[in-house]
């Protein structure tokens, strides 16, 4: 068994496993990259928590500087956002309009929040809200997201990330399933004053799960281009 961050409660990171994905998403990686010259994706990170220090925003900064090239990262704000409000849609405030406008113009999500009473912090389910709305034109439809949680406590905030995955289904959204990220025990002492990430093994599980959600998003927007009718209409 590989050797796993001891705070977490269940990453599913056996080495049993982590080859099953490994194989299944090679050839299909390769013959895209063949097509596209594996061509980035926009990635949308929310963070959940809105306070200022927030350790899952650290966590966030932390996972920008490591994914795989093939992914570009941008947080996106959701502080500013009014309580959702069907009312509201009939002349949309600002910043309504600007976060549908850049979740839209984006390819994937990750969201990476901490648990608040066993669920979704009250921002994040009110970003969910905006996004999904005017009912018909949700922004979050089709793109493949993953979920990291984390919090001081030792549970990692697992009530939270699946209660957040529930909404994803409804949403319409391909949710990555392995690794899971249940990340407890998180704290300021685990990043240095640049921000990086100062503990080995969370650095190790964190650039893991990178390379699994850059795999995931590119094997999901590979799938649907090879699903496209054949433009030629020779239906070869």
């Amino acid at each position: 068994m590989e050797r796993i961050h001891p705070a977490v409660v269940a990453c599913r990171a056996e080495s049993g496993r982590f080859p099953s994905w490994r194989r299944i998403l090679a050839q299909p990686l390769r013959k895209a990259s063949m097509n596209n010259q594996q061509s980035r994706h926009r990635i949308a990170i929310i963070v959940g928590s809105i306070r200022e220090g927030s350790l899952n925003r650290k966590l966030a900064q932390a996972i920008c500087g490591s994914v795989p090239r093939s992914l570009d990262c941008q947080m996106l704000t959701i502080h500013d956002l009014p309580l959702y409000d069907p009312d509201l849609d009939r002349d949309p405030p600002a910043p309504y309009t600007r976060f549908r406008q850049e979740l839209a113009a984006c390819d994937g999500v990750l969201f990476v929040t901490p648990e608040y009473n066993r669920g979704v912090p009250s921002a994040l389910k009110n970003a969910i809200d905006v996004g999904s709305r005017p009912y018909g034109r949700s922004a979050w439809a089709k793109k493949p997201a993953a979920v990291i949680t984390a919090s001081p406590g030792a549970i990692g905030g697992f009530g939270c990330n699946h209660q957040l995955r529930q909404s994803c289904v409804f949403l319409d959204m391909p949710v990555m399933q392995q690794p899971e990220a249940y990340i407890g025990g998180i704290s300021d002492e685990k990043f240095g004053p640049d921000g990086a990430i100062t503990d080995e093994s969370l650095a190790n599980l964190i650039g893991t799960i990178g390379e699994a959600f850059a795999a995931w998003v590119q094997l999901i927007h590979a799938g649907r281009a090879a699903l496209q009718p054949d433009p030629s209409g020779s239906g070869a």
